[in-house]
């Protein structure tokens, strides 16, 4: 069976910059950005960026090239090409599958929360909630933590939940170039057009409250972009700014290593890596810094603004964007380009978490692209029942932690160390620039072999040093809620234990058939 391939350069780099556009771009970002000084906070922003977002980059665009090559597309096989005389090394692997496929169950439930919110903008029904606690109980009847006039259970939330889940599947099924490719061509550019619209709608609101003159937009914008330089000196704003270019960039998840798998040898993957890396910064730093602490900034002034941020990204978007859009004209027009424009970032990265789990079944057992697609379905439809109907319990923010602050930073680091010292830095840096159309500077042979590894070992060492007692221990957990966090880890434990078994098998039934003298 033929290897898939990318019809062409600017769909590969479409595709990667889509996985990485997503949510964190326009609710994430401008959150921490707002909680960890403002301005201040884009300083170890860009310092994470040219030190691990940009190596980690390239370092997954490289390796995933290099497995694809022979015939691996996620990282078990392709962790096993690069260190070959390590048997274990594969095992390691799994996390590249088990993490996307965690963030996949409970990042399409939100993403479908998008969709039913586009309708509801047009439909005007949210039109007579006009403060924060009327949006906010429409949220949580929506998603049937309570039950109010607006819904009386969960079933027009599972309705979209459905809509969303077959959406994904169908372009998924659809393969990489034909599906992916073509989706990321198109819903690009309409989330572009859409969020300069919304753009400019903020820019020009002018000071809507003449008894508040301050309330402005030139205001709003100093409000997210005035550094507070003594927040520099916390630990915390640079834990936060690196997080989020881990978030922000898709990096450490196994998505940008399974997509490079399928170029070619010369495929250049250099410039390639720096320009999806650039698309998604782009839309991050211009649109998501722009767009919804300024608009919260006019109507609710700094007091109301740094609520509101603390509150979290759900707040922000599900809450406070619908109650500022309504008070413009065409305000439900404005919400339902809001809402779409989410929903299209967020197609973007769920079909990317799909696809290393799909690659492992068509390249370790030789399934078809339908058979593998419609197993990966089945699959993580089951997985997603829990999320929805145990919502309140704190499922959701259980597979978030495991699959964001637990497994993407480990993926990174043992790949990183992997590219850079087993692998070889010479070898490795020779692989970067096949086919390459740019140089990169040389610094980054350093940076990429000491700076890269250390600056994530470091993570992880202050991570285990200062939380992972109380994280196995439940200390923050309601008493309530225990039982479910306690099977959701327990169901987590079981899913990579599978995973692990089927890598075991499959290179169980490849060793068979070299000894039996069929060449793999």
């Amino acid at each position: 069976m033929a290897k898939e391939r990318w019809s062409s350069k600017l769909g590969i780099i479409l595709a990667v910059a889509g996985s990485a556009i997503g949510l964190g771009n326009f609710l994430r970002f401008p959150v921490q950005a707002a909680n960890n000084g403002g301005g201040a906070f884009m300083v170890p922003y860009f310092v994470a960026i040219l030190l691990v977002g940009l190596p980690l980059m390239w370092i997954e665009w490289t390796i995933g090239r290099f497995g694809g090559g022979f015939g691996h597309s996620t990282a078990p096989g392709i962790f096993q090409t690069l260190w070959n005389k390590n048997k274990f090394i594969k095992y390691f692997g799994v996390i590249g599958i088990f993490g996307p496929i965690l963030i996949f169950v409970y990042y399409i439930y939100i993403e479908s929360w998008l969709l039913g919110y586009s309708v509801f903008a047009i439909m005007g029904k949210y039109n007579s909630c006009t403060n924060q606690e009327a949006m906010a109980s429409f949220l949580h009847a929506y998603q049937g933590l309570i039950k109010n006039e607006f819904f009386s259970s969960i079933g027009p939330a599972y309705f979209f939940f459905l809509i969303t889940f077959l959406i994904n599947v169908g372009i998924i099924c659809l393969g990489i170039s034909k599906g992916i490719e073509k989706v990321c061509e198109y819903a690009l550019p309409v989330l572009f057009v859409f969020a300069v619209i919304l753009l400019i709608r903020v820019l020009t609101l002018g000071t809507p409250d003449a008894l508040k003159p301050d309330n402005n937009v030139i205001n709003g914008l100093g409000f997210m972009w005035n550094p507070d330089w003594s927040a520099l000196k916390s630990a915390k704003v640079w834990v936060a700014a690196t997080g989020q270019i881990f978030y922000t960039l898709s990096v450490g998840i196994g998505v940008i290593l399974t997509y490079a798998s399928y170029l070619k040898k010369q495929d250049d993957v250099a410039l390639s890596g720096l320009s999806a890396a650039a698309t998604n910064e782009f839309a991050e730093v211009i649109f998501g810094g722009s767009i919804v602490i300024t608009a919260a900034f006019v109507f609710f002034g700094a007091a109301g603004t740094k609520a509101i941020a603390s509150g979290g990204a759900f707040n922000l978007g599900f809450i406070t964007m619908p109650l500022v859009l309504q008070k413009v004209a065409f305000g439900n027009i404005f919400g339902f380009l809001w809402f779409m424009l989410l929903f299209l970032a967020g197609v973007t990265s769920s079909i990317s978490l799909a696809q290393p789990s799909v690659a492992f079944l068509e390249d370790e057992f030789n399934f078809t692209k339908k058979k593998a697609s419609g197993i990966f379905a089945i699959v993580t439809f089951v997985l997603c029942q829990p999320v929805i109907f145990f919502l309140g319990r704190g499922v959701l923010d259980e597979l978030d932690f495991w699959s964001v602050s637990v497994c993407l930073i480990v993926f990174a680091t043992v790949e990183a160390i992997l590219f850079a010292w087993v692998f070889g830095m010479e070898k490795a840096w020779a692989q970067l620039h096949v086919g390459s159309d740019i140089r990169i500077p040389k610094i980054y042979r350093f940076i990429i072999k000491y700076v890269t590894p250390m600056f994530l070992l470091g993570m992880m060492g202050f991570w285990f040093w200062q939380d992972w007692r109380d994280i196995i221990s439940m200390k923050n957990v309601p008493a309530e809620n225990r039982p479910y966090i306690l099977a959701t880890r327990l169901g987590l434990l079981a899913l990579f234990g599978l995973l692990s078994y089927l890598v075991w098998h499959s290179w169980r039934k490849r060793s068979q058939k070299v000894m039996a003298g069929d060449a793999y």
